[in-house]
């Protein structure tokens, strides 16, 4: 059932056991109850991501860098960058902060996460694949299988 995986995948908390045993109409009406939960619960942030978007188009990314940092969750960001598209997102992502890129990406689907990478200065994608095997291996490897540009070193299993 995908849609259940699709809804399932907006949070980080485990799918509860109880879901897995119950007969597929009733799936539906959770995954139903789901949308109009998220959808009442998103309405109108596709208008901010995509003001937001229109707007740093026009303000180069040294002063765009420290606002977003300081003033835009890494979540905001993420919407943003999805509704920028992946050559503009690249420019930003080329120049954020480690830390806060890597916060924004578990924010953004694991094919974007490629798209980005692969457009991204070679430099700050190694950091940024390095880090992110340091920090969360499973979705770096996520992300990896979706990679057709880059091939990612065999993570290191020695501890830091």
């Amino acid at each position: 059932m995908s849609e259940l995986n699709e809804l399932l995948a907006l949070s980080p908390m485990p799918v509860p056991e109880a879901l897995h045993q119950l007969p597929h109409h009733q799936k539906q009406e959770i995954v139903s109850w789901a949308q109009n939960l998220v959808s009442h619960h998103t309405e109108g942030l596709d208008d901010l991501y995509n003001a937001i978007g229109m707007i740093v188009k026009f303000i180069p990314n040294f002063m765009v860098i420290p606002l977003m940092v300081e003033h835009i969750r890494p979540r905001i960001a993420a919407g943003v960058c999805m509704k920028m598209g992946v050559d503009q997102a690249t420019g930003y992502a080329n120049d954020l902060p480690l830390e806060y890129f890597s916060e924004v990406s578990h924010h953004l689907d694991v094919v974007t996460m490629a798209r980005i990478l692969e457009k991204m200065k070679k430099q700050q994608a190694e950091k940024f694949i390095q880090y992110e095997f340091r920090q969360n291996q499973a979705r770096m490897l996520d992300i990896g299988q979706y990679l057709e540009k880059i091939s990612l070193p065999e993570p290191d299993n020695r501890t830091s």
